[in-house]
Parts: C-alpha cells; sequence; structure tokens
C-alpha cells in the first residue's frame, strides 16, 4: 500500500516559508555581488514603482556601476585558497576524499555564497553515483534548503531540515520505483500534471508557496525531509559474551530462537529490554504527500553555518557593504552627469564679429587647429570671441566618493594589504608586507573561522561515514 504523509509535508512547507525573507534578501546581495546594482524598487515622489535604473534615465542620467563588492569577494577568496595552498592535508584517507570530490573547489564556492548571503550548507552521502561509488559532498544552494527556527550557532537545536530536489522522471523511476511497480504507476500519475508539479516556478517571480511544489519545466520536484524523533529502540544483554547491542526486529526474533535453546541447555538467556532513544529519520516525498522512501540514522547528512544567528538572525558581509556600494554608485552617476552637462571648450563667437565669406564650420575648424589664424571684424562696441571651460562643478561629488571609497575599506574589513597592495608608498620589505597581510586579515578573520568549522565538521562526518563502508569504493 502506498502511503503519504501530508503533516509532514506541511512541516516542511512551514519551514520553507520561514525562509522567504532570507532568500529574498540573498537574492538582493546576489544581484549585486555580479553587478546587477540599480535593480532595486523605488517610489518616486510622484508615487509611481519603478526600478533605480528606470529612474535614473527618466532623470536623464546614465546609471554607472563600480563593482567594489565582487572585488572584495574575490580577494577574501583568493587569500582562503593561499591559506589552503600553505596547509595541505596530511591525513591520507581525508586526502583521497577532498581529491574525489574536488573539495578545493567546492568549498572555494561555498564561502563565495557564505560571504554572499551568510549561509554555508553541504549534504554528504554515501551512494553510488555514474563518477563510482563512495562518500560525496556536494553544496546546497540556500534557495532549495530548509529547517527548523535555530538560535544555537553549532547547529545542536536542529529538528527538522531538508532541501528540494529537481530530478528527471527517469531518475525519479530508477531511484524510488525501479522494484515498485504500483508506486511507479502513481508517480506517472503525479508528475504528468505540469500545470501543478512541473512549471517554471522562477523564485524572483513567484510566490514562495508555489516555489515549494514546482520544479522546472522538465523537472520532477521531490522533498527530501530528516526530523529528530524519539523511537523505541530494542538493547540485548548477552551475560555469556558479557555485550551488550541496540539491534532491529530481525534480529530480535533470532534471539528469541537462541533463547529457547538456551533454556533447554540451562544456559544464560540474553536479556531484551526497550528503551527510548533519539534518531534522525529521513523521509522522500512527492509534491502531494506521497512516501517514496525512507530510512533512519545517527544524524542528518546535513553541515550548516548561518552567520552570525544572533537571535537567530542572518547577515553576511555583503549586507554590511551594499549601502556603501549604493552610494558610491550615485555618485559615480552624479559625477558622470555633471561632466557631460558641463561647458568644456565652448566657444562664444559674437556675430558681428564674423568676416563675411568665413563660413561658422571654417571658424571651428580653425579654431581646434594648431598655429590657425581665425580672421574676425575687431569692434571696441562687441566682446571678442572667447572659450568657455567649467571646472570645480564635481569637486564636491569627488571629496564625498573618496569618502564612502574609504568608508567602504573600513566596513569591509578589507585593507589594501589583503588585495596585494602595499599601504605604503614605494618598496616595503616582506616582513612588513606580511604583517600587514596579517593585520587585514584580522578583522575578517571571525568569517573564515567560522566557516573552517564548517568544514571541521563536514570533514568528521566524511571520515565516519568512510570508516561504515569500509574506505573509499569506487568500482
Amino acid at each position: 500500500m502506498i502511503s503519504t504523509d501530508l503533516r509532514l509535508l506541511g512541516e516542511a512547507r512551514r519551514a520553507w516559508n520561514a525562509g522567504a525573507d532570507l532568500r529574498s534578501r540573498r537574492l538582493r546581495y546576489k544581484r549585486f555581488t555580479y553587478g546587477n546594482q540599480w535593480s532595486d524598487i523605488i517610489k518616486t515622489s510622484s508615487g509611481e514603482i519603478m526600478t533605480e535604473r528606470d529612474h535614473e534615465l527618466r532623470r536623464g542620467r546614465r546609471p554607472m556601476s563600480n563593482n567594489l563588492i565582487r572585488r572584495l569577494i574575490k580577494s577574501i577568496v583568493g587569500r582562503f585558497r593561499v591559506l589552503e595552498e600553505d596547509n595541505p592535508i596530511t591525513d591520507p584517507m581525508l586526502a583521497r576524499l577532498s581529491q574525489l570530490n574536488n573539495l578545493e573547489e567546492l568549498d572555494a564556492r561555498n564561502l563565495e555564497e557564505f560571504l554572499i548571503s551568510g549561509c554555508a550548507i553541504q549534504k554528504i552521502s554515501a551512494e553510488r553515483r555514474h563518477h563510482g561509488a563512495g562518500v560525496w559532498v556536494d553544496n546546497v544552494a540556500p534557495d532549495k534548503f530548509f529547517i527548523n527556527s535555530i538560535t544555537d550557532p553549532r547547529g545542536w537545536d536542529i529538528e527538522l531540515i531538508g532541501m528540494l530536489h529537481d530530478m528527471s522522471f527517469t531518475e525519479l523511476i530508477m531511484r524510488f520505483a525501479s522494484d515498485n511497480p504500483a508506486l511507479a504507476t502513481r508517480l506517472s500519475a503525479i508528475y504528468q500534471q505540469p500545470q501543478r508539479w512541473g512549471a517554471v516556478s522562477p523564485l524572483a517571480s513567484e510566490p514562495d508557496d508555489a516555489c515549494f511544489d514546482r520544479a522546472p519545466s522538465g523537472r520532477c520536484r521531490v522533498v527530501e525531509v530528516w526530523t529528530l524523533e524519539v523511537m523505541p529502540v530494542t538493547v540485548a544483554h548477552d551475560p555469556v559474551n558479557a555485550t551488550t547491542a541496540e539491534i532491529n526486529a530481525d534480529t530480535r526474533n533470532q534471539i528469541i530462537k537462541l533463547n529457547r535453546q538456551r533454556r533447554r541447555k540451562g544456559e544464560a538467556e540474553i536479556k531484551l529490554t526497550t528503551k527510548f532513544s533519539s534518531l534522525w529519520r529521513c523521509r522522500w516525498l512527492a509534491p502531494d504527500g506521497t512516501l517514496l522512501a525512507g530510512s533512519t540514522a545517527s544524524r542528518h547528512p546535513f553541515v550548516v553555518k548561518l552567520y552570525p544567528l544572533i537571535d537567530g538572525e542572518v547577515h553576511s558581509l555583503v549586507e554590511d557593504v551594499i549601502d556603501q556600494q549604493i552610494q558610491i554608485n550615485r555618485l559615480i552617476t552624479l559625477i558622470d552627469h555633471i561632466m557631460g552637462s558641463s561647458a568644456k571648450g565652448a566657444l562664444l563667437f559674437p556675430v558681428k564679429q564674423k568676416v563675411e565669406g568665413i563660413e561658422w564650420d571654417d571658424i571651428s575648424r580653425m579654431w581646434s587647429a594648431p598655429d590657425a589664424v581665425i580672421p574676425y571684424a575687431g569692434s571696441t562696441a562687441v566682446a571678442e570671441p572667447h572659450q568657455v571651460c567649467s571646472s570645480g562643478g564635481d569637486a564636491i561629488a569627488k571629496e564625498l566618493l573618496a569618502v564612502q571609497l574609504k568608508m567602504f575599506e573600513d566596513v569591509s574589513g578589507v585593507s589594501q594589504a589583503l588585495m596585494g597592495k602595499t599601504g605604503g608608498g614605494g618598496n616595503v620589505g616582506i616582513e612588513r608586507y606580511e604583517a600587514e597581510v596579517r593585520n587585514a586579515t584580522i578583522t575578517i578573520n571571525d568569517i573564515l573561522k567560522t566557516f573552517q568549522h564548517l568544514r571541521s565538521q563536514r570533514n568528521e562526518l566524511m571520515l565516519n561515514l568512510s570508516g561504515k563502508i569500509g574506505g573509499i569504493f569506487t568500482t
């Protein structure tokens, strides 16, 4: 019989909806990071709703950007890669797992996500893939992730966690219904309704509730949910061998038979007791609540780091500097507008001073040519031709721009030294330069240490899984 779990699906949906604000802010920070910095929606003084880009264009200005956020992210990720090169992995098993998963590249991209959104999420699993079988690490995008409300930065108060998967129909059947014709028929009925489960649903334009259900066109949405539950566990104590172990239902039946034999022989029986233990239970659900698969484990497969998680709130590095980036863009646009609308070498030539037979085009050409002679009818009653050049109109804007650039560096904590530049002019000794880099790294050390804690948790989980399956197998 095919079962459904609408209660659990509802809990997962509520956890997903609770992250709507975080996902919305992440999209905005991502747009700014990769150069789309004029798309914020504003309300004009006349009450019109439009993007900042359209507003600037309507005012006759050309929106310009100086993307300092991208340079900031690249500098920190670059520094992280340098630190990794200086501290190679010494554990042979961990080094092999790292090479198998290309963790250097995965971690660099995960750090980039961490700086943008404040979320670093990875999933570790032991399974067979087209690369072979082994322990695998995958980055999880925050727009496919959900979790219960937590406040512990270590993640010890997680009770519900999961992610959304978008699979092809072939993968769906092979993973969940290859030996279950009834379930395969049920899945065919569910996912052959594109208006419900297969419609294109961009995160930026569709309601969060719809995105929870829908996958991109041609894909099938599957919800993976892990919950911490209290379950009864049977414990077997064998006084003969002095061993104690948790057993499953099949083993319990075998022990009951073994106890009958021991009673006939007069030997001590194995004592069976029941206790309650917390276990993580995994369930894979279709968008209508159909249960596709389930399992239990001692812990969930995710490693999660949300920064800084004070009162459960997430605030990224990009969030800290986004206001400075906006002001810098506005000042650059203003300076460009001032320079574009200022008089630059305009010639005021009185009409009465013009000599007959010489056209205005000729005067313009002679004015711009070196060593040219321009004849005109001199008169004391009429002003002589003169050139107008405005200057200093953008001086205040340039001063404000310099202040904002300095504030961007101060707020982000990423100084010139961290970006490979020396603080003083001329040659700087290697010891002084290294000291400047160390001092510059202090300001972002909290972020890097927090990310390193995530990687330590990930590495421990990888090694545990590898030990359970007897090392890495890739045949």
